[in-house]
């Protein structure tokens, strides 16, 4: 079953194409890549699917829910969420407060501010919150401020943040960014057990360690054209990647 389905999409902005009659799609269960060098167009991509910008043209569905002009709101209650290349959490909150305002998604932003005696647990999503900090090792963390988290934490946090809304497709923008080895090798686990939970995903990633390693199916971007798809050891090995990333 199709998830996601991006048809001939297209993103201009002045004299630049940033996405360039793009075809893309993520089936139930998959976990799939979408990389390329610098200015490909990755992150527009992502931005496409999520209402920030609206398309040129081309077709952008989650299953049969046709995307264009839904507001970012709306598409996130269909069922998709994203994180974000730099981390956005309220610093000033716990991390099981951050991941409660995940869980009641309308008005977020306002409703932060009126916490503290005003915050109230109902029973469904104190167990939702308690089982992602578990699911996402940071259960001994739920009192302490976001802020005062590690790097890596933050990210786990950001993680379990996105699936507080109960999605069908996560996209995930460069979530490795700043790890070393061993925190890219624990995304890589925590990617795994989202796809374990039903979960499709889209992953944007510079990191080849771990796109290498967790996903089914790359796409490779350059200049905003699609030039390569196909599985992580056939894009190892194409000569118009190698070129896209290394020159001729």
């Amino acid at each position: 079953m199709t998830v996601l389905s991006i048809k001939n999409v297209s993103k201009r902005f002045g004299g630049v194409l940033a996405v360039d009659d793009l075809d893309l799609t993520v089936d139930k269960g998959e976990i799939v890549g979408l990389i390329g060098p610098n200015g490909s167009g990755k992150s527009t991509t992502i931005n496409l699917i999520c209402g920030v910008f609206p398309m040129d043209k081309g077709s952008i569905k989650l299953f049969d829910n046709d995307l264009k002009g839904l507001a970012r709101y709306e598409i996130s209650h269909l069922g998709i969420a994203r994180t974000y290349q730099n981390i956005r959490l309220f610093g000033g909150l716990t991390v099981w407060q951050n991941v409660w305002i995940a869980t009641r998604q309308n008005g977020i932003g306002s409703f932060a501010k009126k916490l503290g005696a005003l915050f109230l647990r109902s029973q469904k999503s104190v167990e939702a919150v308690d089982e992602l900090l578990d699911l996402f090792a940071l259960q001994n963390k739920a009192n302490i401020a976001a802020e005062n988290l590690s790097f890596g934490e933050q990210r786990r946090l950001e993680l379990a943040r996105a699936l507080a809304s109960e999605p069908k497709l996560l996209l995930l923008d460069e979530p490795a960014a700043g790890m070393n080895s061993e925190e890219v090798q624990e995304l890589r686990d925590r990617i795994f057990k989202v796809r374990d939970l039903g979960i499709s995903v889209l992953l944007v990633e510079h990191v080849m360690e771990l796109v290498m390693n967790v996903t089914d199916r790359i796409n490779v971007l350059n200049f905003g054209k699609k030039i390569a798809e196909g599985k992580p050891n056939a894009i190892q090995g194409n000569a118009l990647v190698q070129e896209a990333y290394f020159g001729s």
